[in-house]
């Protein structure tokens, strides 16, 4: 049975101000479904971005990078994000980048805009031509969706995170509120994301809008903390995609002052509810893993840096043999202490490891605890949530926590039938 997890509904979700959103179904891979998405944001939006660090990245991702920098660099707005399911325009060479091109060109043509102001984004299956005319014409039924009064509801965003879907079995979209200067601030998500999964950078796709007022000088290294310490810590497979996007939007629409510098004291609350809303897309991504059975939380302690920490946690994360013992509810946790010292500093004191399966002591000073039992490994084994906790005993007060999933059968079903 695939892993619990209770998506969003609309009376999780609040919309923001200054964002409107609307999908058409394009029929890029023949889906009876929307796979074309447009959020239209409010004049005056700044945006931030964090894109995939994999060398054969996507055309969408060249092109938002340009556009980004254009528009950061001329205190311009981000008008539009045009976002299509079903071919990720990766692999596709200079017919991919001009087909990119055309998209944000014909968007602006609809909104009045530059075309700079216009980014786009694309997921779905790589090295095949996207189909640039069906994508267009779904491009003025977006629109006509964004402007409708339904374009502003909680309910768009629902439907946003279901247009952007690929192999996903559930969308995956969040909210949060906070008051700053006594004004209601509001932060809505969306990702998508299952398969492909070690980000880089964000998220295979994400979008994370809210109205606070925020300086690009502040948005763009605020949003990318964020995505260290939440999509940048969630790997299914270990696959950085050619896609990876996560898009800020900031529409200013809230009536308070602008965030412009580091040391404010109001952006410690905004980026607690722009932390809470990724880790719960971070995590939804992990929990919809393709196959998944097990959400696993993995935790590092006492290491001498977050880096140290971070790589013995991915370390056991990728480790397939790791994974498919706990696909398997299998206590053969050998596995784990393997992964560890494959990952491990060569400073490592094995004598001083510990390691724990959720509530059991598993390793105590290197070796096997007296008091662990099969029967209590099996316990915990058998959950669909468990967390391995681990320390280093490097003397430091450093840690890192990384979220995955088992590997399963289905795993493999759904890769090796991706494309048919």
């Amino acid at each position: 049975m695939p892993v619990c997890y209770t998506p969003s509904t609309v009376d999780d979700l609040f919309p923001v101000p200054g964002v409107r959103l609307g999908a058409a179904a394009a029929r890029i891979k023949n889906w009876q479904r929307d796979d074309v998405l447009v959020i239209k944001c409010a004049p005056g939006t700044t945006a931030a971005a964090v894109f995939t660090q994999n060398r054969f990245c996507a055309a969408p991702v060249l092109i938002d990078r340009e556009h980004l920098a254009w528009q950061q660099q001329q205190g311009k707005s981000l008008r539009a994000v045009v976002v299509n399911a079903g071919n990720a325009n990766a692999g596709t060479g200079a017919s991919g980048l001009d087909d990119a091109r055309r998209t944000c060109r014909e968007t602006a043509a609809l909104l009045g805009c530059a075309l700079e102001e216009v980014m786009v984004c694309s997921t779905g299956v790589i090295m095949e031509p996207l189909p640039i005319a069906k994508l267009l014409a779904g491009l003025p039924e977006a629109l006509h969706r964004c402007d409708e009064a339904s374009g502003a509801d909680a309910a768009a965003w629902l439907t946003a995170a279901q247009a952007i879907m690929t192999t996903d079995t559930v969308h995956k979209a969040a909210s949060a509120q906070v008051m700053i200067d006594g004004v209601q601030i509001t932060v809505t998500g969306i990702a998508k994301g299952a398969g492909m999964i070690h980000p880089n950078m964000a998220t295979m796709l994400g979008f994370i809008a809210t109205d606070m007022p925020i300086a690009t000088a502040v948005w763009q290294p605020l949003l990318r903390e964020v995505a260290d310490g939440s999509f940048n810590a969630v790997t299914v497979d270990g696959d950085t995609s050619t896609n990876d996007t996560l898009i800020g939007i900031a529409t200013g629409q809230a009536k308070v002052s602008l965030l412009a510098r580091g040391d404010d004291p109001r952006l410690p609350a905004l980026k607690k509810a722009l932390s809470e809303v990724a880790v719960h897309l971070a995590q939804a991504i992990a929990r919809d893993g393709e196959g998944a059975t097990k959400f696993i939380t993995i935790r590092v302690e006492g290491g001498r840096n977050v880096e140290e920490c971070r790589q013995v946690a991915l370390k056991v994360a990728h480790s397939p043999l790791v994974k498919t013992a706990f696909f398997a509810s299998d206590p053969n946790l050998g596995r784990i202490v393997c992964a560890i010292g494959n990952a491990a500093p060569p400073e490592l004191d094995v004598s001083r490891v510990r390691l724990w399966l959720d509530d059991v002591t598993v390793i105590v000073n290197g070796g096997r605890a007296a008091s662990y039992t099969e029967e209590a490994g099996q316990r915990v084994m058998n959950q669909s949530e468990i967390t391995v906790r681990i320390d280093l005993g490097m003397k430091g007060d450093a840690a890192a926590t990384v979220w995955t999933c088992d590997l399963s059968h289905d795993y493999v079903s759904i890769n090796a039938d991706y494309r048919s």
